[in-house]
């Protein structure tokens, strides 16, 4: 696989499609385990696919945890796997199949997957790896009363802007910490770093290698952009994710932020904050560089794989019980939890952020098998930049030898 840039067919702007699914449960008596990160859309597909066939199988069991792409590796390499499919997005699909734990889904689509759009089924090589249902995006969040309090007159479309907000907020005493990231060290720090490099320019690798290319005046302004965020962020930054900042901002203590789409509708909905936060929280696209740039942002899809450590039998129940949960009744009912991509989906305000992120021209997470040892290094290396402990030149240098060690190990580099 090396280098060898996988094709999640159309790409992501390709994926917009319809679907209604029948609920074909397939072979009865049979154990169905699912693995999930934990957010509400995601819920929405797995409670589906228990209604409608949890009756028919031996167990059906779902765990939904934020340590998902931790644990999913070693939960599939056993045989039998730990679980039956794995919920997935762009990275953590090739992370499986670096370690081959995910099967080729091609003879389960032929029967179970006549009403499932090509466009949805993600092939690679020929093998379609996993069933996409769903859309997701980084993007800014605002309180547009904060903003006009402080005397800024528009939402910001840039860092320098998103910066410059930020200070009047604190300069006008309004708020100290007013902006909100998912900076925990680890997964999210160095997806909170790919979002300014990609919108500086930058290249993860050399082009046509998988020799790293971060340490580069991208990957420099990247890090400089960041700190200029985290200056007004909370002190704890690097131990908050999506949960944390999604409280943060429900709670009233957060003016700006770069936040998942899929946060969209729990933070805009009359549950867990007030109407004065809900009414004036704005999603718009997620910042760029400079006015009409590349936005901070990647394009995600989420979608569904069947382990390759599981019976034939359990793989069939499986695939069958998530296929019929991708259904126009189950988007209609959960329809503000996502960017749905199924029939059924009427894009309401908590789509806003995602529909303007991709429009802006936001790129997809790159789908490289290399890609994960370089976001590992990431995560690993940049807390002591964002701490004040040492340079960015020092710290992208630092990551580019832990991804250089990981790469050789992996076989991507000699």
């Amino acid at each position: 696989m090396f280098l060898k840039k996988l094709t999640a067919a159309g790409a992501f702007a390709g994926l917009m499609g319809t679907a209604a699914f029948a609920a074909d449960c397939g072979p009865e008596g049979q154990s169905i385990r699912i693995l999930a990160s934990d957010f509400p859309a995601i819920h929405a597909v797995a409670g589906a696919a228990e209604a409608n066939c949890a009756s028919g199988a031996a167990e059906f069991t779902r765990n939904h945890t934020t340590e998902a792409r931790q644990i999913m590796n070693a939960a599939l390499t056993p045989n039998p796997a730990e679980y039956t499919s794995v919920i997935v997005a762009n990275s953590t699909l090739t992370q499986l199949m670096n370690d081959g734990l995910v099967r080729p889904l091609n003879d389960l689509v032929e029967k179970y997957g006549q009403n499932i759009p090509e466009n949805l089924l993600i092939s690679i090589d020929g093998n379609i790896m996993a069933v996409a249902f769903m859309a997701n995006s980084q993007h800014l969040f605002s309180r547009k009363d904060l903003l006009e309090k402080a005397g800024v007159a528009e939402v910001p479309s840039t860092y320098a802007e998103m910066i410059d907000a930020a200070k009047s907020i604190r300069d006008a005493g309004i708020m100290e910490y007013p902006v909100v990231m998912n900076m925990k060290t680890g997964w999210n720090v160095g997806e909170s770093f790919n979002l300014a490099f990609m919108a500086h320019g930058g290249e993860f690798f050399k082009p046509g290698t998988a020799e790293p290319s971060v340490n580069s005046p991208a990957g420099v302004a990247a890090l400089e952009t960041l700190k200029g965020l985290v200056e007004y962020a909370h002190p704890d930054h690097l131990t908050q994710a999506s949960n944390e900042t999604q409280g943060l901002w429900e709670a009233g203590q957060a003016a700006l932020g770069i936040m998942w789409g899929s946060r969209g509708a729990p933070i805009l909905d009359d549950e867990g904050s007030t109407a004065e936060i809900t009414s004036n929280t704005v999603l718009t696209a997620a910042p760029s560089v400079e006015e009409g740039g590349v936005p901070g942002a990647t394009l995600w899809w989420d979608g569904f794989t069947i382990a390759s450590n599981v019976s034939d039998e359990e793989a069939e129940a499986t695939f069958a019980a998530l296929a019929s949960a991708l259904n126009k009744e189950m988007v209609m009912a959960n329809n503000d939890d996502a960017v749905w991509l199924l029939d059924g989906f009427t894009p309401g305000a908590a789509a806003e952020g995602v529909s303007a992120t991709a429009k802006a021209g936001a790129k997809p997470y790159p789908m490289i098998p290399q890609i994960g040892l370089m976001h590992n290094a990431l995560g690993a290396e940049l807390a002591d930049f964002l701490k004040g402990d040492e340079s960015a030149e020092q710290a992208l240098a630092d990551v580019e030898a832990a991804y250089i060690t990981a790469a050789k190990e992996a076989g991507f580099l000699q």
